[in-house]
């Protein structure tokens, strides 16, 4: 006897209730749903389809075209994983097709893993598995949670997964965030923790789109707004909307919130008033146009910073030490500036021996800050000691710990400015912590003691570029975007326009009254100097100890830059000769010389030997 599709429905949906023991009117509506697009996408609940699987090929390259997606979910899995409890726990993301690209597991949930094949690469869509969470979520973009015997074929039954949608910037669903676990694991706030994780990746990816907008973060209430709560909207210089977060377009409900309108079509208040008092200070009272009231802050000057006219750039003065003629570098000066005075993070990008802490020191003089300016090179301490270092430890916290304990460089940089020089090379692990004392400023001792909020200017440095350790996951996106709120680049000695007047600010640090021929300037302008201005100042060091005349000329350069090991060697000797001299002269004063010279007293003592080891021995 042939039956209808529609009983057909009936029967599997039937057979589906009595696995659950749940009757139909029991059935949460989001579980009954799904049931009933597996059953009419042909899904036989008593004939599991095989599972597939695409190649390692396929997987690369679909993680590839993740692009910036990729690192900030995977900072935000391994966040996510730490926050979940328990063991026998799994975070999995998956893209709207249902392929898994990456997972974090307990080791308890391996075997779990392979039987279920929740793995890379497996293809967990709701039209090939039924009932889940990762594939209904993509299906629906709507968090959902799927336990036991919820999920359409039995072999899944011993799970319970969590999944939420993570949103892209147009507000396609872009992923799928999910956590797994048996069904003894089960944990009630799992659904809120995906959530947020999902919540926090969407505001990395709309900030990452609108890298190059204003970007504005506002709530209605000032304890918010740095929060996931916030909404955030990006403007163009103009004013013009250019995208928002949901939380955005809940906040502004009713008013024309949508791209393409102005800052006055939304708010009360001028765009151009709004961007004064935001240069000015770090929180900005906003109204809507029908009378909500919020706290705003602008993430990002850029834009603003770009479309300030020139001429506001050449009254720009440098901190005493600092050479600013060049257009580049007066507007990284005027954008660490505007940045210290309202306490934004700084991010200082450039080649080595570009001047960064020099820019760096020059954002912390003209800040009004009374504190102390606290540099720290993240990629000369030892990694075990890092967090030590920074947060400071209490007596005993550690083997070798200093007795007493220690307040740490941050406290130190307390109402001053904490430089982080090569952020870059921060591990992992402590770009976490990092990132937590950013969300509330607040000190943890390690091996305990009291907590202390610290009010401190953060400037970081590198010579790499951070979005693309983020791709490769050796940098934290979520710390990436935090970091950058106000990026300065320092262009490369080689391609400055104000060469010839670095060149003549170094000269006379090196040894006052010194003069050099132009064709010897000109000469070492066309050089490529890898080493910026540090190799510069080195250079120009070591010119004036091998010539005692008052003018350098091109010849002296050219043997100094000119190839082979002979013109290098001639010069140590003459350098040495001379610091043997002026050693001579002042009597023998090895701390007089090194005053004399402009040097360290290793640098005499390293001459000195040197010159005694040439000398032939005398016959006995």
């Amino acid at each position: 006897m042939l039956i209808t599709a529609e009983e057909r429905l009936g029967r599997a949906r039937t057979v589906l209730e009595r696995r659950l023991m749940t009757p139909a009117d029991l059935l949460s509506p989001e579980i009954s749903a799904s049931w009933t697009r597996c059953l009419e996408a042909g899904l036989d609940p008593g004939h599991p389809p095989p599972l597939d699987h695409v190649e390692d090929a396929e997987l690369h390259r679909a993680r590839d075209a993740a692009g910036v997606l990729r690192p900030l979910v995977l900072a935000e899995m391994e966040t996510l994983y730490q926050q979940i409890s328990g063991s026998n726990f799994m975070i999995a993301f998956a893209m709207t097709d249902g392929l898994i690209l990456d997972t974090i597991a307990d080791r308890t949930f391996n075997s779990t893993a392979r039987t279920t094949n929740i793995q890379p690469g497996s293809l967990w869509s709701e039209i090939r598995c039924g009932t889940n969470a990762l594939g209904s979520a993509a299906a629906t973009g709507r968090a959902i949670t799927v336990h036991g015997g919820e999920h359409f074929f039995s072999r899944y039954g011993a799970l319970t997964c969590t999944a939420a949608p993570v949103f892209a910037p147009d507000g396609s669903v872009a992923g799928v965030l999910d956590a797994s676990s048996d069904c003894q694991s089960r944990q009630q706030h799992t659904r809120a923790l995906v959530t947020m994780a999902g919540t926090q990746i969407e505001n990395g990816l709309f900030r990452e789109h609108h890298r190059h907008a204003l970007v504005v973060a506002f709530h209605n209430r000032a304890e918010y707004l740095h929060t996931l709560s916030a909404g955030l909207m990006a403007f163009d210089a103009s004013g013009k909307v250019l995208g928002m977060n949901p939380r955005a377009r809940l906040f502004l409900q009713g008013l024309p919130a949508m791209p393409g309108r102005r800052f006055g079509d939304l708010f009360r208040t001028a765009f151009s008033d709004f961007i004064d008092t935001g240069r000015r200070e770090q929180r900005v009272k906003l109204q809507d146009r029908v009378g909500s009231v919020f706290i705003a802050s602008i993430e990002n000057l850029k834009p603003l910073a770009a479309s300030k006219p020139a001429v506001v750039a050449a009254r720009v003065e440098p901190a005493p030490g600092f050479v600013a003629l060049d257009a580049a570098v007066i507007k990284a000066m005027r954008d660490v500036e505007a940045a210290a005075k309202r306490r934004l993070p700084i991010l200082i990008r450039g080649e080595t021996g570009t001047g960064k802490e020099q820019l760096a020191r020059h954002a912390h003089a003209r800040s009004g800050r009374r504190g102390a300016f606290v540099p720290v090179n993240c990629g000369a301490l030892p990694e075990s000691l890092i967090e030590a270092e920074l947060f400071g430890h209490a007596d005993g916290a550690f083997t070798g710990a200093r007795r007493g304990g220690s307040p740490g460089l941050v406290i130190e940089a307390d109402r001053g400015t904490l430089f982080l020089d090569e952020i870059g090379d921060m591990p992992l692990a402590l770009q976490t912590v990092l990132l937590r004392l950013l969300d509330d400023w607040t000190v943890r001792p390690v091996g305990g003691g009291g907590a202390r909020i610290v009010d401190v200017q953060l400037i970081a440095a590198t010579h790499v570029d951070l979005a693309n350790h983020v791709a490769a996951g050796r940098f934290r996106a979520d710390l990436y975007y935090r970091l950058d709120t106000i990026e300065a680049v320092l262009p490369p000695l080689r391609e400055r326009t104000d060469f010839a007047a670095v060149l003549a600010h170094l000269l006379q640090a090196a040894s006052p009254g010194t003069e050099i021929e132009d064709a010897a300037v000109t000469r070492l302008a066309a050089h490529g100097w890898p080493g910026n201005i540090r190799e510069l100042r080195n250079l120009l060091m070591r010119l004036t100890l091998a010539e005692e005349t008052s003018l350098l000329g091109v010849a002296i350069v050219e043997a100094v830059l000119g190839v082979g090991a002979a013109p290098a060697t001639r010069l140590r000797d003459q350098t040495a000769e001379r610091i043997a001299k002026v050693h001579h002269d002042l009597g023998g004063n090895l701390s007089a010389a090194a005053r004399r010279l402009g040097v360290s007293r290793n640098t005499v003592y390293r001459a000195l030997a040197r010159q005694r080891a040439d000398m032939p021995e005398r016959p006995r």
